[in-house]
């Protein structure tokens, strides 16, 4: 199970990796949550309509701004949130207010929205949203409390971070990774068979939430630390560490929800995820092999490819077929796009992409990547 509440991850995980999407949480971001309960519910209960209701967002995160536009995520045709500020826009909106921090009076956040523990301020930090479940997950199996509150493991800031905690008699495997370059190098091993979790935290951002493209720039780590420091301490001195101990998310399911799970539950806090490839389902079917151990093989004949020589590459695919006697065993099609344009052309074998497949390779690739394939089957 894949974590959910990056947006920047859904929708990379939407456009370049559609066969993970069935293991993706369809639980929505924070963000998302909060709007939906205030238009679907909060509204109601005050007597207003959804479009009465201005929801305001304050994030982190430059891709928050696309990810409250999007047209699902809405309350009788008006969006769930409104409006999304990075920090630096409210930080820069403060300046010009020529509002002074020091010489405001302190106060206590708005009620019900405003109760928080301190496993929802992890979601800030790389590893947080692993640390919230683990947290969370030994009470929802076994009905017991956990002991065990901070997760060292899944803390820090190496690109891969993993863990097993012990629930109920069963190892669970969890990863955390940050940045999409190292979130696709996990992907791959898990295509290849080299790793295998329970659960996987996405961040796009290196460090986080942290490190989001909405706040203040600094290319030292050391400041994204600090600010991981920061979120550790606020967990230490929340009087509730665990989400399920919050009484306000007990009260929502009670007057609202239902129950977790519920019919109402997945239309407030649920979402769904769709390949949104640039071309879906425009495949050329060239041979068709019925035989059950057949070898599929897709060239990309999209524009960056094709002016390389991918449609030269597909016929010495065929030519390579008949020359070997695999037509039957094979097949072969043409698609549109692998999404490896910077090195084109490109073609897959089974799960397997190949880049730079050009007419010239085309015999040693058929060879050494297919009908070795076919001699193992």
């Amino acid at each position: 199970q894949f974590t959910s509440c990056c947006p920047a991850w859904v929708k990379f995980a939407e456009h370049n990796e559609a066969e993970f999407l069935k293991n993706l949480s369809s639980c929505r971001s924070p963000q998302q949550m909060f709007g939906s309960l205030i238009k679907k519910h909060w509204a109601a209960d005050l007597g207003k309509k959804p479009e009465d209701i201005i929801v305001v967002s304050i994030m982190p995160c430059t891709a928050k701004k696309f990810e409250a536009s999007l047209p699902h995520f809405s309350t009788d045709g008006v969006q769930d949130v409104d409006l999304v500020l990075t920090t630096q826009e409210l930080a820069r909106m403060i300046r010009e207010a020529g509002l002074v921090f020091e010489q405001l009076d302190i106060e206590s956040f708005d009620t019900p929205f405003g109760f928080t523990s301190g496993a929802g301020v992890l979601f800030g930090a790389t590893g947080g949203v692993a640390e919230a479940v683990l947290r969370a997950a030994h009470e929802f199996v076994t009905g017991e409390p956990i002991d065990q509150i901070n997760f060292e493991e899944v803390r820090g800031f190496k690109h891969l971070k993993e863990a097993k905690v012990e629930i109920a008699g069963q190892e669970i495997k969890v990863a955390v990774v940050h940045g999409l370059g190292n979130a696709k190098a996990l992907l791959n091993k898990i295509k290849e068979g080299k790793a295998d979790y329970h659960i996987i935290e996405v961040m796009a951002c290196p460090g986080g939430c942290i490190g989001g493209a909405g706040q203040p720039i600094s290319p030292s780590m050391e400041t994204k630390k600090k600010r991981a420091k920061g979120i550790y301490n606020a967990d230490k001195l929340s009087q509730l560490r665990k989400s399920q101990d919050n009484p306000v998310v007990t009260k929502f399911y009670d007057q609202w929800l239902e129950k977790p799970n519920s019919e109402q539950a997945h239309e407030a806090l649920h979402t769904a995820y769709a390949n949104r490839g640039r071309i879906i389902g425009e495949d050329i079917q060239l041979l068709t092999s019925k035989q059950p151990d057949k070898v599929d093989i897709a060239v990309c004949v999209g524009t960056c490819c094709y002016l390389k020589g991918s449609y030269d590459t597909l016929k010495k695919f065929m030519t390579q077929a008949d020359e070997a006697k695999v037509r039957e065993k094979i097949n072969l099609h043409a698609t549109f796009c692998l999404e490896g344009c910077e090195q084109s052309p490109s073609i897959k074998v089974n799960n397997e992409i190949i880049n730079g497949v050009t007419p010239d390779q085309a015999e040693t690739v058929f060879k050494e990547k297919i009908l070795t394939k076919l001699k193992e089957d």
